[in-house]
């Protein structure tokens, strides 16, 4: 069949053959029957290396990726071998890992578009369970996790996303860099005691020679940003800087507005809030006419500071 040549050609693994293909269109499901090539010997799933044969167990199913809307399966009767460095062991097939009933590509398959989809969606567009979905995640991360590199990053940004309900947080890492954008780490609360984990992580020379470190004003991130990355300029994130200047320019506000009825002088300040916070372009004639008495009085209050 057609079918079997095309999976020889995309998908071949040295020392098994795909026998035959079977269609039922009922079920829509294809199922592949793969066999090992002859003469070739299994391996032990322990240490991977050739070992005889012990005998043979019932056939497996290993699910593929899906093709014109039909479910694949490979069909195959797993060999037990002797190994004598790990004793009797099932054979290592080069579509599986462990006992995952998903074969490798379709785990690399559905990790891929569960980072465009939920999990959930993903699991319905390919008529699969959503804790398949969350193997082939799992075992994605696992493998980046365990064939990453670190380097040595010139420029980090640090910031917190809520979970659950609750004040439940993560701290999170990324590598903000022209060619390097990715998540380098994740740590439970927004704490001194988790984000100084991360340090810990990456070591102290790592840390020093981190040039650019974007963050907000949360002080447990200062305080160890400072501590750590001796050389790096903080760039605070423009939303808390605003936020900061607001509040001060409230603050003096209302100090002023209280100085001057103490004083016995109308109150020019008073209802001035949103004519000093709003954009100019977002001023209605009113508040215009505020803003000019409020500017008259601020221009008179630094002439009087100043003579």
């Amino acid at each position: 069949m057609l079918l079997t040549r095309l999976l020889n050609a995309c998908y071949h693994f040295p020392g098994f053959v795909y026998q035959a293909a079977t269609l039922h269109e009922a079920s829509k499901i294809i199922e592949i029957d793969v066999r090992p090539r002859q003469g070739s010997k299994a391996r032990c799933s322990g240490c991977g290396k050739p070992a005889p044969g012990y005998d043979l167990q019932a056939v497996r199913r290993f699910e593929f990726i899906p093709l014109w809307g039909f479910a694949v399966f490979l069909l195959y009767p797993m060999r037990r071998v002797e190994c004598k460095v790990c004793g009797v062991k099932i054979e290592q097939v080069p579509w599986g890992i462990g006992k995952h009933t998903l074969t490798q590509a379709y785990m690399i398959y559905l990790a891929q578009w569960a980072r465009k989809l939920s999990w959930k969606e993903t699991a319905e567009s390919f008529h699969t369970r959503w804790d398949k979905v969350c193997d082939a995640v799992e075992y994605v991360v696992t493998w980046g996790l365990a064939h990453r590199e670190r380097g040595t990053p010139r420029a980090i940004g640090v910031d917190e996303i809520q979970y659950g309900k609750g004040h439940q947080y993560l701290t999170l890492v990324y590598q903000i860099e022209a060619g390097c954008v990715r998540l380098l780490w994740v740590g439970k609360e927004r704490t001194l005691e988790s984000f100084e984990q991360f340090f810990t992580l990456i070591g102290q020379a790592r840390a020093e020679a981190i040039e650019f470190v974007c963050s907000d004003m949360w002080k447990p991130y200062l305080a160890l940003i400072k501590k750590h990355c001796t050389h790096a300029l903080n760039i605070l994130d423009r939303f808390h800087v605003v936020a900061k200047l607001n509040a001060a320019i409230d603050e003096v506000r209302t100090g002023e507005a209280r100085q001057r009825v103490r004083d016995g002088y109308e109150p020019v300040l008073k209802k001035s809030r949103w004519c000093l916070l709003k954009r100019t372009e977002n001023l209605t004639d009113k508040q215009r006419v505020k803003l000019r008495d409020v500017l008259r009085y601020n221009l008179k209050s630094v002439r009087a500071y100043l003579l």
